[in-house]
């Protein structure tokens, strides 16, 4: 497993320990979906602008948001993707696509709903995984599915409310 991370802001220090708490998300989240492909992925951290430009550009909002998922991966059914070797990463995984979070909005939703910072870093890591394994919250089934596994694997985390 591969997961690269691009720190392009100023407004929260990232440091080794955010880092190691994102790879351990991307890790656990993997393991707990039961995903039984090696896999790279790239997450940038970025603020509150550099998030509205990707919602403006890739989902024609212009306004920020707190976390973006790019899939390149097509699935029929969540943890089932279609895939070729041009789906490959070159060292026998799959590319699984981007994750975009604003950290701005990270430090912001978790006074706002009274949990530390990591809570929910680790949430936002997550829910941007999911999404790139196949998992969407658009019908009310497949919103309790994601819920169920978030909340699994941010416990095993120990990034309890």
């Amino acid at each position: 497993m591969g997961t690269e991370i691009f720190n392009e802001q100023t407004a929260v220090p990232v440091d080794g320990t955010m880092e190691a708490l994102i790879s351990a998300a991307v890790k656990r989240t993997l393991d707990t979906a039961g995903f039984a492909h090696a896999v790279t992925l790239d997450i940038f951290l970025t603020d509150d602008d550099g998030i509205r430009e990707h919602n403006r550009a890739h989902r024609g909002i212009n306004a920020p948001t707190d976390v973006l998922s790019f899939p390149l991966l097509e699935y029929e059914r969540p943890l089932e993707p279609i895939y070729s070797e041009a789906d490959s990463d070159g060292a026998g995984g799959l590319l699984l696509g981007d994750i975009v979070i604003s950290l701005e909005r990270v430090r912001e939703q978790a006074a706002q709903y009274g949990h530390g910072f990591d809570r929910e870093l680790g949430f936002m890591v997550v829910h941007g995984v999911l999404h790139l394994l196949g998992y969407d919250h658009v019908t009310g089934e497949g919103e309790a599915e994601m819920t169920a596994l978030q909340e699994s694997v941010l416990t095993t985390l120990g990034l309890v409310r």
